[in-house]
């Protein structure tokens, strides 16, 4: 009984250390189509900027938004891919998405060169704020994401993690690649 005991405990800890660093992630909508499906199983690192100031360009997060969760009142979480970080410029011109005055190479949009800039902010030379980044989804034609105003760019401290691998559906199973420019 003792040793039972002792396995029991044991096991309980492991649970709780790796519910610490990793929350498993049900992708809800279609905002990230093509890399990131409805019901695809993800684990995100919540301890990926804990230890590193900043998100990377190219990265793929899951972020505590204003918006409310109509399923248990809460702020509802998104997932986006990281666009800008603090001290880039972003604009947004001709369905082409611009940083630091560069066109962005984005094989990952759904639809290459439709971000439908109209989604409520004039995304023209918007400096990313310290401590945020500015996401977008990989579907630009549905993504609610950083160029509305209900989201905008987003705090670091809101960042809930880094989506780092996909465990469901099981032909799909592996890391989640992010994709990185030359900076």
């Amino acid at each position: 009984m003792k040793e039972f005991i002792k396995d029991l405990i044991i096991a309980i800890v492991i649970v709780l250390a790796i519910t610490m660093v990793i929350k498993p992630t049900i992708v809800k909508e279609s905002s990230m189509e093509d890399t990131l499906f409805e019901n695809n199983y993800l684990l995100v690192n919540k301890m990926a900027y804990k230890f590193k100031d900043h998100p990377n360009h190219g990265d793929i997060v899951v972020f505590k938004s204003e918006i409310e969760n109509t399923e248990d009142g809460g702020k509802k979480l998104l997932i986006k891919r990281v666009i800008g970080v603090e001290g880039d410029t972003i604009t947004i011109s001709d369905g082409e998405v611009y940083r630091n005055g560069e066109l962005l190479d984005e094989p990952y949009v759904n639809i290459p060169g439709e971000t439908y800039a109209d989604q409520g902010i004039d995304v023209t030379n918007l400096v990313v704020p310290e401590d945020e980044v500015f996401c977008m989804g990989d579907n630009r034609e549905v993504s609610l994401d950083s160029r509305s105003p209900r989201v905008g760019t987003i705090a670091e401290k809101a960042i809930v993690g880094k989506a780092f691998v996909r465990l469901y559906p099981f032909n799909e199973i592996g890391s989640l690649s992010t994709y990185s420019e030359k900076d």
